[in-house]
């Protein structure tokens, strides 16, 4: 798809000023932020809030997570309290978000916190990415937020936001270290309010689906919006089709209604998380290899699809009363609070133990 060229014009340069006066009449009301207002009074943000913000938020919407950080602060109000809790109960309040890697990681996390730095955050980026799950942006994002480090912060929203600004030609994964270093250069004194402020920019201005220009503080500066069409930006990568696997979900219900289930293994994908048991996921399918005798119907299919593949599984339903060497039967008022994912969940709606996500 062509694009039109932007308008010959001086380097674009980001207005950090402009765009922190319009963060400070228009910034979100989260539950983790400490908002302008307040921050000017001194109010200085919890770094444990904005740390599980942001682990939460990765490849998720605010709205998804709002709920799940609000159950998980409730129940560990601290980073010493979630460092002490089991790994199981972290998994279970979890379900559901996805990514379950991340749950993982921040149980480890808050682990380290406590016992290499007593519990405190470290505050520069370069300290917070010694940390388990801590990548460059989740580092740049703590320090900037709750220290004002000058760093970058980019996340998708920042990087669609820069994609217009710039009138990237190129997808923007292939422009990383031209929107980081624009976005370095630009970084004022209030570094956590800027980062944040160019994140709200992105969500509710320069949106995935919308352009609202004429109240954008970039506007004047902004070469996207010079060509016309600033939604033809960030110009999309080329799709890749996803690797297609197939398997079978055997689920086994007790007399009394109970839902034979059991614990994945330690590493990979969905690890430590709770399922019914199942066949190996491949990429020719094979026929049900059932875990035991009894009669067997089929439920239906579950399609699902995960970052790297496309997974299809076959459901099926039996009744039994003797249990698999390792498990446990899960009583019905028990299921909804199991560790399952949203594959899971899935396949116990189909077998009709679980409501329809």
């Amino acid at each position: 798809m062509a694009h039109p060229a932007p308008a010959q014009h001086p380097q674009s340069i980001l207005d950090a000023e402009a765009v922190l006066h319009w963060y400070d009449r228009h910034a979100r009301d989260l539950p983790w932020r400490v908002g302008p207002r307040e921050r000017a009074r001194g109010v200085r943000p919890d770094p444990y809030y904005v740390w599980l913000s942001e682990i939460m938020l990765q490849q998720t919407t605010i709205a998804a997570v709002r709920d799940y950080f609000e159950k998980f602060t409730r129940l560990w109000p601290t980073v010493h309290e979630l460092a002490a809790a089991p790994l199981d109960d972290v998994l279970a309040r979890w379900a559901g978000l996805g990514y379950y890697a991340r749950a993982r990681n921040l149980h480890a996390c808050a682990q380290a916190v406590v016992s290499r730095h007593d519990g405190v955050f470290p505050s520069t980026a370069a300290d917070l990415r010694e940390l388990p799950g801590i990548g460059d942006y989740t580092s740049a994002a703590i320090a900037a937020i709750c220290h004002d480090e000058p760093v970058a912060v980019v996340d998708g929203n920042v990087d669609r936001v820069m994609a217009r600004f710039l009138a990237l030609e190129n997808p923007v994964r292939d422009e990383k270290p031209l929107v980081r270093s624009r976005v370095q250069e630009a970084v004022p004194r209030r570094a956590g309010d800027f980062a944040q402020a160019m994140m709200d920019l992105g969500a509710t201005i320069c949106a995935p689906r919308r352009a609202n220009c004429l109240v954008c503080p970039l506007e004047p500066q902004c070469l996207g919006t010079r060509t016309g069409n600033p939604l033809a930006y960030p110009v999309p990568p080329a799709k890749k089709a996803k690797p297609e696997r197939f398997g079978h979900a055997y689920v086994i219900v007790h007399p009394d209604g109970s839902i034979f289930v059991r614990q994945r293994g330690p590493k990979g994908l969905l690890a430590k998380m709770t399922e019914v048991p199942g066949s190996d996921w491949t990429a020719n399918g094979q026929p049900p290899a059932f875990p035991l005798s009894a009669r067997w119907t089929e439920a239906g299919t579950v399609v699902h699809t995960f970052t790297h593949f496309r997974l299809t599984l076959t459901v099926w339903t039996a009744s039994a009363s003797t249990p698999l060497d390792e498990g446990w039967w899960s009583a019905p008022d028990s299921l909804t609070s199991e560790a399952f994912p949203s594959l899971f969940r899935k396949v116990l709606a189909t077998a009709g133990a679980l409501p329809i996500p």
